[in-house]
């Protein structure tokens, strides 16, 4: 079975969302193993989260947690975690930090009894369960599974992000649908060039939410697609953050060659873009934040941003071809798109001006 949950910014509340991890981590009973990019929760969401997994280690549940340790400063694209070791450390199940430099451990899966596995672009704070656009995927299928296991082991065993995500991204049969699973860096290239490929095959309808557009394969096809007009293509990045990675284009020059792309694809499709609050250590997370993909029925969907750092980032994106769950999440797209004014093309950061700090392409 495959089961879809979306976040919007003031959608819910973290609670809901802290009940909903709980519930999935309190089915297990041989094994959990999880891989988290961020963990930050208040008081009333540690306790439901944390209490269900020490619940589980207690009754014999085999856990394992995996957790990105080290960044780059500054970088919003995506943004730091906000995670301290040290608390992590007081969790008690074995942990194991990977260092995230000069690339990061970006997952947000749980692999439960090897038999079902919890993903999405998700985060584990109260920010990203209240104030981001979000997604969630569970799928219970042992196919699946492994292939999520094989790609935590790789990461628990090197403890090292570039000798990680070479998982084969061999086709997995769940409900009767063919369903892929992606890992990064491993098969990061082949990822991008998966995803440009799906959508220059569209015909229909093209739908995505993703904070940034910076990856070549996939913004040189969207830039090809809105110029053409012929397939109905529409988003939603977060204004902020592609502001922060154009101003680094410029200043570096080395990816200058993209900012006409990107500018093509934003201005003559129907791109939305949320103008969220520039990262600071205490300042509020509320990215437009969800990492999602819809060519025709054909739905790519995880943590992995379309980005050039995304395809060296340790991620992981499950590809589905599901007609009904296509339409869901298009309909989920379309909604979040609604809610902001039309991405800007012609801002002062645009243009060459200056930005609260650099991106990532």
């Amino acid at each position: 079975m495959i089961s879809t949950r979306t976040l919007t910014d003031g959608g819910q509340q973290p609670v809901d969302i802290a009940n909903l991890v709980a519930g999935f981590l309190g089915q297990a009973q041989h094994s959990l193993d999880i891989a988290l990019y961020d963990l930050n929760l208040g008081p009333d969401t540690e306790t439901i989260v944390v209490g269900a997994i020490e619940s589980a280690a207690k009754r014999g549940v085999a856990v394992r947690l995996a957790y990105n340790s080290d960044f780059r400063a500054p970088i919003p694209v995506p943004p730091p975690p906000k995670a301290r070791p040290e608390d992590i450390e007081r969790i008690s199940v074995p942990t194991r930090a990977i260092p995230g430099i000069p690339d990061l451990m970006h997952h947000k899966f749980v692999v439960r009894d090897r038999a079902a596995v919890w993903t999405g672009s998700t985060n584990w704070t109260d920010d990203s369960w209240s104030r981001e656009e979000n997604v969630i995927i569970t799928v219970d299928s042992a196919a699946l599974a492994t292939s999520y296991t094989l790609a935590f082991e790789e990461l628990w065993e090197k403890q090292d992000v570039m000798q990680s995500g070479f998982v084969e991204p061999r086709p997995a049969v769940v409900d009767g649908d063919k369903v892929r699973a992606w890992f990064c860096p491993g098969f990061g290239d082949a990822l991008a060039h998966r995803i440009a490929k799906a959508c220059g095959r569209a015909q229909r309808r093209i739908r995505i939410c993703s904070p940034v557009l910076t990856s070549g394969p996939i913004l040189g096809t969207l830039c090809q697609i809105a110029s053409e007009g012929k397939v109905d293509l529409a988003g939603c990045v977060d204004q902020t953050q592609i502001e922060e990675v154009i101003y680094q284009w410029r200043t570096n020059g080395v990816s200058a060659w993209k900012i006409p792309l990107l500018q093509t694809v934003l201005s003559r499709a129907s791109f939305s873009g949320k103008r969220t609050t520039p990262y600071t250590p205490t300042s509020v997370h509320d990215y437009m934040h969800a990492k999602l993909t819809v060519a025709d029925d054909v739905v790519f969907c995880g943590s992995f941003n379309l980005s050039r750092s995304g395809e060296k980032n340790a991620e992981n994106m499950l590809e589905i071809a599901d007609a009904k769950i296509a339409d869901e999440l298009a309909a989920y797209v379309d909604a979040v798109r609604a809610r902001y004014p039309a991405a800007d093309v012609s801002s002062p950061a645009v243009s060459g001006g200056q930005t609260p700090g650099p991106g990532q392409g």
